[in-house]
This record gives structure tokens, sequence and C-alpha cells, in this order.
């Protein structure tokens, strides 16, 4: 008789903790069973949400879109259209943030004036972030980062998401200007002064936060000095001594305009205050070895170097910034149109990729010209040696 007992009681045990198990495993929720309830709608997206909150993202979405059907006009619409996005961004991956991404915007279009949209728009900015890759990389990502976190800040300029937002857009912009960088450097090695000249002089006037802007501007200096055009050269040392005080290439910016007799202008104070704050600003302990080495197995960019201060561009590809380290438009800083005259009497800037191309086009048929007569000389005391 204690035997029989026994084993009812474990028997029980056993059933008792088969129901808790399933009960734990997320289902979806047939509208049917909810008929008798007082709301039914909040208890799918409750439902819903302790889905999510195991992990079970498909079986939520099932409960969320259930509601959406369901209910269209029910209070948590919203709600449950937003949950949807965000379990596709909290899934990741390529699929998943690219579903995301759809899901947000899908949001916006539907409650824009709702306060949420401001949060939709920024995670649809943060998977792009998320899906970003290296400067030598496919750089589609990256652009779409920028444009997305600029209409957050532009739109949403006192939203409590702002101050990440700024963040997130200086090391876009890093990642976008390191790549730029590097193609104008492998074309200055080769020669080839006009492909570098296009992509630097827009790389200075977009980005004057990018970690090596004062190098970029020494280079177009050096260009410039290399197709005879020493006037417009000591237009970009004047800016290494003006707008990046802190350089390492200030002594010699100033070495050269001294050559050239250009006057030496004074340090920007803003621009002076902003690389001491950068110079001042914890980073990360790692070295150029260490971060070289974890690159070659990281699948994303280093962001380690980009700026921590100062106001990101938030002008589209193609338009002048009309911002400068300090905040305000001035001529010859980081994001003023950099003005020079070209051959044929027209004005070249660097704010705009067209005019940019023109200023390269001097620099090609400057170093073009150099060459020429280099040759013709050549040619000419060939002839006058004797036999």
């Amino acid at each position: 008789m204690r035997k029989a007992m026994q084993h009812r009681l474990l028997l029980a045990v056993a059933l008792a903790a088969l129901l808790v198990a399933s009960c734990g495993r997320g289902k979806r929720i047939n509208p049917a069973d909810l008929q008798g309830s007082v709301e039914p709608d909040r208890m799918l997206y409750e439902q819903a949400l302790e889905d999510l909150r195991r992990g079970n993202h498909t079986v939520a979405r099932l409960n969320l879109q259930t509601l959406i059907n369901t209910y269209p006009d029910s209070d948590y619409l919203a709600k449950a259209k937003l949950a949807i996005a965000d379990s596709y961004f909290t899934e990741g991956g390529t699929a998943g943030l690219t579903q995301a991404v759809a899901e947000y915007k899908d949001f916006i279009t539907f409650f824009p004036f709702l306060a949420e949209a401001a949060y939709a728009q920024y995670q649809v900015a943060l998977a792009h972030y998320r899906r970003m890759e290296k400067p030598d990389r496919d750089r589609t990502q990256a652009r779409l980062a920028e444009a997305e976190l600029q209409t957050f800040l532009l739109k949403h300029p006192d939203h409590e998401l702002a101050a990440q937002a700024e963040q997130k857009l200086r090391e876009v912009q890093e990642v976008i200007a390191e790549g730029e960088y590097r193609v104008a450097l492998y074309y200055f090695i080769k020669g080839n002064m006009r492909a570098a000249g296009g992509r630097l002089l827009e790389l200075v006037d977009r980005y004057p936060l990018y970690s090596r802007n004062d190098r970029a501007l020494w280079m177009l200096g050096e260009a410039y000095e290399k197709s005879e055009r020493g006037d417009i050269a000591t237009r970009f040392f004047a800016r290494i001594v003006r707008d990046y005080p802190l350089s390492s290439l200030v002594e010699d910016s100033k070495r050269k305009l001294t050559r050239y007799g250009a006057a030496i202008p004074q340090p920007d104070p803003a621009a002076l205050e902003r690389m001491q704050l950068e110079r001042d600003t914890p980073r990360s302990g790692k070295g150029l070895f260490t971060r070289a080495t974890l690159g070659i197995f990281k699948t994303g960019p280093d962001i380690s170097r980009a700026a921590r201060h100062g106001r990101p561009n938030l002008s589209p590809p193609g338009e002048s910034s009309g911002t400068t380290l300090s905040g305000g438009a001035s001529e010859g800083t980081p994001g003023s149109t950099v003005v020079v005259e070209t051959p044929g009497g027209t004005v070249a800037g660097a704010g705009k990729t067209a005019q940019g191309q023109s200023s390269s086009q001097e620099l090609d048929r400057n170093t073009k010209k150099k060459d020429t007569r280099k040759k013709k000389e050549e040619e000419s005391s060939s002839k006058r040696r004797p036999g």
C-alpha cells in the first residue's frame, strides 16, 4: 500500500514538472482562447515581451503580429510594431539587422509623431553602424550609418540619445575618412596628384575631426609644391598651424611658410582647446602593434582613434559642411571652402566634389607641364653632347 502511494506521488510530481516545463516554452496564443479576457491585446503583448525576454523571438513576433492583425485599434499597436523591430535587432546578423531597418522605417512611416520615432531613427543608424566594415573594404554601411545619424541629429538635436549619436557619427566619419586617406596616400605615392588631390580636398573639408587631417593637409601642401604652386601650398600649411596647433607637423609647416615668405598664423583658440581635450581624454591602452595584430582577427573597424570632442559634420556629401572646429564658418578653416585659382580663371574650392576635381586637375596639369619641360631639357642636353 505504501509503495503504491509513493508511486502515485512520484507520478504526480513528474506530471507537475512536465506541465511547468511546457508552460515555460513560448507558444503562439490563439485569440479565440482570449475571448473572455478583459484586455486580450494586453495579454498578447505581455506574453510576447516575456517570450522576447526568454529569447523566443520567432514566437514573440507571431504573437505580436496576431495582436496587430486582430486588434488594429489597440493601444498596443505601436508598441507591438516597435517590439517586432527590436526583436530583429536583438537577433542581429546580416539578415536580422536588415529586417530591423525595414521594420523601424515602417514604424517611423506609420507613427512619425510619436516620441518613439526618434528612438526608431537612432536604431536604424545603429543597425548600419553594427554592419560597418574596415576602412579598406566596402564603406556602404558606413555611409548609410552616417546619413541616418545626421538625420537623427538634425531632427532630434535635444533628444536624450543625441550625445551617443554624436559620438557614433564621429566614429563613422573616422572610418570613412580613413578609407579616403588610404586611397589618396596610394595615389600620392604613385605620383598621381590629380587623383590624390581630389580625395584629399574633400576629406579635409568634410571631416575636420579626422585623426590624420593634419597629415592630409600636409600631403596637399606637398602636392601643390610638386606642381610648382607654392602660393596655394602655403594655405594648407597655414591651416595646420592654425587649426591643428598640437600636431607634430606644426614646426615643419612654419618652416615651409617662412621659406615662401608667407605669414605664420596664430593657433585658433577653439581648435587648441579641442586638441587639448582630445589629448587628455583616456584612450585604449593598446599599442600600435597590438591594434594591428588584433585587427587581423577583428571583423569591424578600429575606432580607437576617433575624436571624442567637437561637432561632427552634419552636411550630406556634395555639400560644403559650413562648420569649423569652433562651430562657425570662416575662411581657410576646416569645413570652409578653400578657394584656389585655376588656369582658366575659374575658382575652385575644397568644399564640393566638382570644385575639388578642378583643383586636382590643376595639380595634374602642372605636374605634366613640369615633366614635359624636364623631358625637353634632357633631349636638348643629349643633342649638345659630342659624338
